[in-house]
């Protein structure tokens, strides 16, 4: 596949990494991860605040899950057949719209717990599109010897926005209220909606004969099935995430129940985990580590976020707290942003699209029966033993994982002396 356009302008545009195009996407998604944030601590009190159930707290957040499980690998085939730049203004839109109606119900007085679902689903199956579709589009945006650089820079844009509203979403909450904050994540997706028209984002020319839909979808997990050291990254973050998923959404009850701690401290601690994703990402951006490096640094890393959050449940001290989110932070930035980059670079532009719809789907599989299982299990066991056993159950998955000679070589893969093609034919020996 070829992209479309001047060839030099596409490669003038590359050169610099801060290029307008990048720092547009960049600064727009920074305001409408803001928005989610202080969108998410709103909602997680308001429905505590209601109807004191964790349980539905937890069907709720699987409700905004669910969506993109069950349409991300659908949704990969659909980015690569169709105008990326098109596809991200349409689903901010629709995020932006339905998220706002919610605010405006609520501050008139007649919001409803079904309006929140509904918005939670409306979110999902945007961000079923949107998340791979930028992925997809961030290594033609960006040249190859600095896209390590640039998803270190992107994914601070979810660390800033988290530092900046986990810091002031409980005060939020105190001074305005759910309502208002409902409202405000409406217009930050109507925001990035209207600046990404202002990015130039290289077409996928179409094949001359087009494949049927359902067979470039199974050529996306044919890919993957072959391509065995990325398949078992994938098994591993759908594990991984399911009891992740379970111990980071009962922090906020944890802090809820506990009278000394409450909501302004749950924003504070939450503000330190992502003041740590902001100090690996800054590392990473800084510090370069060579591929050969990756998979000690990756086993250490995903030893430190999984301990550091075994701990952080069984004192209610809140400055250990603070220092143990803080050091679970920084190890899971350096995580993501390894896989990240990793696929980025093994993975060819016309399959990009269909591998990270697939990885969101199964990655994030797991996920919506995480949640409910989280929040029926609090009504019957301490929430501080349900962390520490989930982050616990974290540690297991990393022993066989750290086994798999493929994953090794895969997490190590350096594209200026070897050939991605060569990850698959090393699987398909062993």
């Amino acid at each position: 596949m070829n992209t479309t356009g001047d060839p030099a302008s596409k490669i003038s545009t590359r050169e610099r990494l801060w290029n307008q195009s990048f720092f547009i996407l960049w600064q727009g998604q920074l305001v409408s991860a803001f928005g989610d944030v202080i969108y998410a601590i709103a909602l997680g009190f308001w429905i505590l605040a209601q109807t004191g159930s964790t349980a539905l707290m937890g069907a709720l957040l699987a409700a905004a899950s669910l969506p993109r499980v069950l349409v991300s690998p659908f949704a990969g085939v659909l980015i690569d057949r169709s105008d990326r730049k098109r596809l991200l203004i349409l689903t901010d839109t629709i995020r932006g719209i339905a998220v706002a109606l919610v605010g405006v119900a609520a501050l008139l007085g007649f919001a409803r717990t079904w309006m929140l679902f509904a918005a939670a689903i409306v979110i999902g199956l945007g961000g079923a599109f949107f998340n791979p579709a930028v992925a997809s589009a961030l290594p033609d945006m960006v040249r190859r010897d600095r896209l390590v650089q640039a998803n270190s820079l992107f994914h601070m844009i979810y660390t800033l926005s988290g530092l900046a509203g986990n810091s002031v979403g409980g005060f939020l909450f105190k001074i305005l209220g759910a309502p208002v904050m409902f409202f405000i994540n409406g217009l930050s997706y109507l925001f990035s909606a209207l600046v990404i028209p202002f990015i130039r984002i290289p077409r996928v020319e179409a094949r001359v004969e087009r494949s049927p839909f359902l067979s470039d979808l199974k050529e996306g997990f044919a890919f993957i099935w072959r391509f065995i050291g990325l398949r078992h990254l994938l098994a591993f973050a759908a594990i991984m995430n399911f009891f992740a998923s379970m111990g980071v959404m009962l922090i906020l009850p944890l802090f809820e129940h506990q009278r000394h701690l409450g909501p302004v401290l749950y924003g504070l601690v939450m503000a330190c985990f992502t003041g740590g994703l902001l100090a690996g990402l800054l590392f990473s951006s800084i510090v370069r580590i060579r591929p050969a490096s990756r998979f000690r640094l990756f086993a250490a890393c995903g030893l430190i976020s999984s301990l550091s959050m075994i701990l952080f449940p069984l004192s209610l001290h809140f400055p250990l707290m603070a220092l143990l989110a803080f050091a679970g932070g920084a190890a899971s930035a350096l995580l993501n942003m390894f896989m990240t980059s990793v696929i980025q670079l093994t993975v060819t532009q016309e399959m990009r699209g269909k591998v990270f719809g697939i990885l969101g789907g199964i990655s994030t599989g797991l996920m919506p029966l995480a949640l409910v299982t989280g929040g029926v299990l609090a009504e019957f066991i301490p929430i501080r033993i349900l962390i520490s056993a989930s982050f616990a159950f974290t540690i297991l998955l990393y022993l066989p994982l750290f086994a798999s000679a493929a994953f090794r070589r895969t997490i190590t893969f350096d594209p200026d002396t070897q050939a991605a093609a060569d990850l698959i034919a090393f699987g398909a020996k062993t």
